[in-house]
């Protein structure tokens, strides 16, 4: 993760303008989310795209999700590996019980 943030740094520290304000990456947050729904609606939902809509693939659309969370966290000087570290040992302690594992059903 650290590389990919140092990548997006090096990307954007290219230009005069730099990141966005926080405010400014979390709309744009927001509208990479929404194309994401889009395409996961026309590729698993009921609603199929039209004929004039250009395709775009869901991994594209993660892709870009990514690389605005990433600035967003760059801007804010957010260590997202220290983040995702954070958030992975609340899942293995606070929630450790929380879901039936799949080494349990085959015990019962």
């Amino acid at each position: 993760m650290k590389e990919l943030q140092e990548e997006v740094d090096t990307y954007i520290s290219q230009f005069k303008e730099g990141y966005f304000s926080p405010l400014a990456m979390l709309a744009r947050l927001t509208e990479e989310l929404g194309e994401l729904a889009r395409e996961i609606n026309h590729y698993y939902g009921e609603k199929p795209k039209k004929s004039t809509e250009s395709e775009k693939a869901v991994d594209e659309e993660l892709g870009d999700l990514l690389f605005v969370l990433i600035c967003l966290a760059n801007s804010l000087n957010i260590d997202l590996e220290k983040a995702h570290d954070y958030v992975m040992n609340k899942f293995n302690t606070r929630d450790k019980d929380r879901w039936t594992r799949k080494n349990q059903e085959n015990m019962e």
